[in-house]
């Protein structure tokens, strides 16, 4: 029978939030203008008892402007009626804290950056667990990537030998056209006829063929040869058949788990925050494959409308941005 209430998604939400707010110290969460940390504050303010805390994180190049979350987060707080601390970040504090951020880092970092300032915030706040809406994009299908893959594999994975032809057309072009071919149009053909590779032209940085310039051939080649980047990708998803799972699983298995996660463990305990994160956990992730099974794949308007309280319009209509 297939899930068409809304309610199993609600429960299993629910149960998560109150499961990752069991401490021995006060939990805060870390609240932007988007949808995933407003849900969790949203069912956080029905399941808990006494106050909420939550913060937010401002940039003073951004007041005033449409790329400004702060109005929108302290909008959200009052509705679920939390006590809100909001930061705005300076270019001089940026500075000023810039040696120890890289100095924290074992990695690159893509996300890293706001969750170390965000977490300096709960830390000056007394705070040593807080709640993160991470996961949410992959769970509930909030990339862009969701919905581009599958038309660039769509449009060319019919083509007998793409993949063949593109490696020759990348070749040719880049010799010819140089600096004036942006390296992912010339991997178009190579790569997006799969789904393993419209997701990396989707999502990697740079292509493979510009890393030997950046990371030195002997270095690149070790690297590129160990990760079996490609041939992972295509296990990771090649026994699925639904286009979006396929999706949901690259995107968890290798930009949350390799990068996400891992930015948000050395930007949080950088100032000894214990980050949570309802949306990856063990037992959501079973009740939503249950929801999969039925074919019920939750989008981010469900996840919306498992909170109580009406969210404001500006917030349900406001599209997603970096």
């Amino acid at each position: 029978k297939p899930v068409s209430d809304k309610l199993p998604l609600r429960e299993m939400l629910l149960d998560s939030v109150r499961h990752h707010f069991v401490a021995d110290v006060p939990v805060g969460v870390f609240l932007s203008a988007g949808l995933d940390s407003t849900t969790i504050t949203a069912l956080a303010s029905e399941s808990q008892q006494g106050e909420i805390r939550t913060f937010t994180l401002g940039f003073d190049e951004y007041a005033d402007t449409e790329r400004d979350e702060v109005p929108l987060a302290e909008d959200v707080a009052k509705r679920y009626d939390t006590s809100q601390s909001t930061e705005r970040l300076a270019r001089l504090h940026f500075d000023g804290a810039l040696p120890d951020l890289l100095k924290s880092m074992d990695q690159p970092s893509i996300d890293g950056v706001n969750t170390y300032f965000v977490a300096r915030v709960a830390a000056h706040g007394g705070l040593k667990v807080a709640l993160s809406g991470l996961g949410g994009d992959e769970l509930f299908a909030g990339y862009d990537t969701f919905t581009q893959v599958p038309k660039l594999v769509q449009g060319l994975g019919w083509m007998p030998g793409i993949g063949s032809f593109g490696r020759g057309f990348r070749a040719v072009a880049g010799s010819l056209m140089g600096p004036m071919l942006a390296p992912k149009y010339a991997g178009l053909f190579e790569f997006g006829g799969t789904y393993p590779g419209a997701y990396l032209l989707r999502r990697g940085l740079y292509m493979p063929w510009e890393l030997p310039d950046i990371l030195g051939i002997e270095f690149f080649n070790k690297g590129w040869e160990k990760l079996q980047y490609l041939d992972s990708l295509t296990l990771a998803q090649n026994e699925i058949k639904n286009n979006k799972l396929k999706i949901l699983v690259m995107h968890s298995l290798f930009y949350m788990k390799n990068q996400l996660l891992r930015d948000s463990d050395w930007a949080s305990m950088a100032h000894s925050i214990e980050l949570r994160l309802p949306f990856v956990d063990i037992n959501l992730f079973r009740g939503m494959l249950k929801l999969f099974s039925y074919n019920y794949y939750p989008s981010k308007n469900d996840l919306l409308q498992t909170s109580k309280a009406s969210l404001p319009d500006e917030l349900l209509n406001r599209k997603k941005t970096g």
